[in-house]
C-alpha cells in the first residue's frame, strides 16, 4: 500500500489511504468503467508476479533438462535470459505506468498497434495460457509421488501409469484453482500472497542449506560433460539447447500487471513488482541452481538428468529436510497453477469486455457476488483439464505442445515489444508523466527486447529432435510441431477473428465508461479497418 491520499468519495464503500478515483479515470480514457473490487497492495501485485514464475516450480521441473543437455554449464543460460529478460520487463513497466488494465498483454498490444495486433497477441496469451495451466498441473506428479507412494494412485508410476496418475492430479489442482478464482480475488490474494511468502522463505533456506554442503568450487559450472562434440555448432549448440530450462521459467512476469484494475495505484505498483518479482526470481533461483551444482554428492550421478533438484535435494539434505523442502515445492506448484489460472481469466475478461470473444457478454460478466469474472475462471478450467487427457495416452505430443505454448507467450510478448519499438521511432511514445520512465535508454532497451524475443523465439522452436521428439520413433510432423501449432492456432484463429469478430469488436455496453457530458454509457462501437 502507497502512503496517504486523499480519501475516496462516499460511494458505498469505505474510505481508504489511497484515493482510487485516479485509477478509475485512468481506466475511463481507456473507454471501460471500474467493475474488478480494488483490494489488491504492492505485496499482493509482486506475488501475482513471482508466483508464476514461481522459482521452486520452474528450477524443480526442469533443472535435469539443463543437466542432460548442457552440463553444469549450462548454469550461465540463467544469467543470459534474466538480461534478455529484463529489457522485455523494462518496457512493460512504462506499459504498466501508462496503461493500468486487466488483460495488459491484450491491451497493451491493441493500444500500440491496433485492434489486429491485440487481438492475434491476446488470442496467442490466451491459448498458451490454458496450455500453461495444464503443464503446471503435472509438475504435482514429478514431486507427490516422491513424498510419498500414497499419492501414486494409479499404477505403480512407470509407462501411462505416471502419464494417468498426472492427469488425476492435475485435475484435482484445477478443480482447485477454479474455485478460488471463481470465489473472488481476495480470497485468490490471501492464498497466494501466503504461498509466497511460504515459496520465498523456503527458497532462501535452501540456499542456505546447499550452500552449507558445498564440496566443489565455482570452477565446476564450466564444466560441459563433453556434450556438442561432433556437432555443427560444437557446445554452442547444446547449450541453446539446454538454456531452454531458463527460457521456461522467467517469464509471466507481467501477472504484476495484469491485476491493474483490482490493485490500489497501479500505475505505482505494477511497474515495481513487475521488477521485483523478475529480479528476486534471478537471484534465488540463480543461486539455488548454483549451490546444488557445488553440493551434490556426484556431479556425475545420472540421477542428476532424471530426477534433477529432487535428487540433489535429498541425496544433499537427506530424506527429512528434502521432505519438507519437497512439500514447500508442491506449495509453490500450486500457486503457481493459482497466478497462470487467474492471468487467464483476466486475459479473457479482458478480451470479452471488448466483444472479441464468442459469447462476449457472458464471459465479460462479473459477478455481483464475487466482484470477478466467473465463467471464464470455469472455462479455463475444463479447457485446462481437456488438455491433460491428452497426457494419458499421447505424453510425447503433450510434451510437444507444452513447449509451443511457451513460444507462443514469448510471441505474444514480441506482439507488444515490436509495434511499441515502431511508436518510439516514430516518436509516437510518450511514458506517463510523473510515473515510470526510460528516458533516453528507451529506445535502446527497446531494440535489445525486440532481439531478444526474436531470438529467443527461434531457439525455442528450432526443430530439435531432443525437444519435439524425444522418445519413440521420429515423426517430421513433432520436430516441426512448433511451426505447425503456431500455424494453426494463430492463423486459424486470426481467420475466425478477420472473417466473423471483427466486425463485431467495440467495448460492451454494459463495461463502456460512462461520458461526463451527458452521463450515458458508450455504445458498443464496431470497430472496421
Amino acid at each position: 500500500m502507497t502512503g496517504p491520499g486523499p480519501s475516496r468519495p462516499d460511494n458505498g464503500r469505505e474510505a481508504a489511504p489511497h484515493d482510487n478515483s485516479h485509477d478509475d479515470a485512468s481506466l475511463a480514457e481507456l473507454g471501460y468503467k471500474p467493475e474488478l473490487k480494488r483490494t489488491l497492495g504492492n505485496f499482493h501485485t509482486f506475488a501475482a508476479g513471482i508466483s508464476y514464475i514461481s522459482i521452486l516450480t520452474g528450477t524443480f521441473q526442469l533443472f535435469y533438462f539443463g543437466i542432460a543437455h548442457g552440463g553444469p554449464a549450462y548454469w550461465w543460460s540463467w544469467p543470459m535470459v534474466f538480461a534478455g529478460q529484463l529489457m522485455v520487463a523494462l518496457c512493460f513497466c512504462e506499459l504498466a505506468a501508462r496503461y493500468p488494465v486487466a488483460g495488459s498483454i491484450y491491451n497493451w498490444a491493441k493500444q500500440l498497434g491496433g485492434p489486429h495486433v491485440g487481438w492475434l497477441g491476446g488470442w496467442m496469451m490466451l491459448t498458451a495460457s490454458m496450455v500453461s495451466l495444464s503443464a503446471v498441473a503435472l509438475a504435482y506428479q514429478v514431486t507427490l509421488p516422491q513424498i510419498s507412494s500414497w499419492f501414486q494412485f494409479i499404477g505403480d508410476g512407470t509407462g501411462k501409469s505416471a502419464a494417468a496418475n498426472a492427469v488425476l492430479l492435475g485435475t484435482i489442482l484445477v478443480t482447485f484453482t477454479t474455485l478460488v478464482n471463481a470465489f473472488g480475488v481476495k480470497l485468490m490474494a490471501r492464498i497466494n500472497s501466503a504461498g509466497v511468502a511460504i515459496e520465498l522463505i523456503a527458497a532462501v533456506i535452501l540456499v542456505l542449506l546447499l550452500a552449507a554442503h558445498i564440496t566443489r568450487g565455482p570452477s565446476a559450472v564450466l564444466d560441459t560433460f563433453g556434450l556438442g562434440e561432433g556437432q555443427s555448432l560444437g557446445y554452442f549448440g547444446a547449450f541453446l539447447t539446454a538454456s531452454l530450462a531458463s527460457a521456461y521459467v522467467m517469464y509471466g512476469f507481467d501477472t504484476a500487471s495484469s491485476l491493474g484494475e483490482e490493485s490500489k495505484d497501479p500505475a505505482r505498483n505494477a511497474p515495481r513488482a513487475i521488477l521485483r518479482a523478475l529480479i528476486a526470481s534471478f537471484l534465488i533461483g540463480g543461486l539455488i541452481l548454483l549451490f546444488a551444482l557445488l553440493s551434490v554428492p556426484d556431479l556425475h550421478a545420472k540421477e542428476l538428468s532424471v530426477d534433477g533438484l529432487q535428487y540433489v535435494v535429498l541425496a544433499t539434505l537427506g530424506s527429512t529436510v528434502g521432505l519438507v523442502v519437497l512439500w514447500c515445492v508442491v506449495i509453490a506448484i500450486t500457486v503457481c497453477e493459482l497466478a497462470v489460472h487467474t492471468a487467464g481469466i483476466r486475459l479473457a475478461f479482458a478480451m470479452a469486455r471488448d466483444n472479441n470473444l464468442p459469447a462476449a457478454s457472458l464471459l465479460a460478466k462479473v459477478s455481483p457476488r464475487f466482484q470477478t469474472p466467473v465463467l471464464p475462471a470455469v472455462v479455463i478450467g475444463l479447457v485446462a483439464v481437456g488438455i491433460l487427457f491428452l497426457n494419458v495416452n499421447q505424453p510425447q505430443i503433450f510434451s510437444v505442445i507444452t513447449s509451443i505454448a511457451i513460444i507462443m507467450i514469448y510471441l505474444a510478448y514480441l506482439a507488444v515489444t515490436l509495434p511499441m519499438l515502431v511508436q518510439r521511432l516514430r516518436g509516437h511514445w510518450t511514458p506517463r508523466e510523473g510515473k515510470f520512465s526510460l528516458g533516453r535508454f528507451g529506445l535502446p532497451v527497446n531494440f535489445l527486447a525486440v532481439c531478444w524475443g526474436i531470438g529467443m523465439s527461434v531457439n525455442l522452436a528450432w526443430p530439435r529432435a531432443a525437444v519435439y521428439n524425444a522418445t519413440g520413433p521420429q515423426h517430421w510432423y513433432l520436430r516441426w510441431g512448433a511451426f505447425l501449432f503456431i500455424g494453426v492456432v494463430g492463423l486459424g484463429g486470426f481467420a475466425y477473428y478477420w472473417f466473423v469478430q471483427r466486425r463485431k469488436t467495440g467495448v460492451l455496453a454494459m463495461h463502456a465508461a460512462v461520458r461526463p457530458d451527458d452521463d450515458i454509457p458508450d455504445s458498443p462501437t464496431p470497430r472496421t479497418p
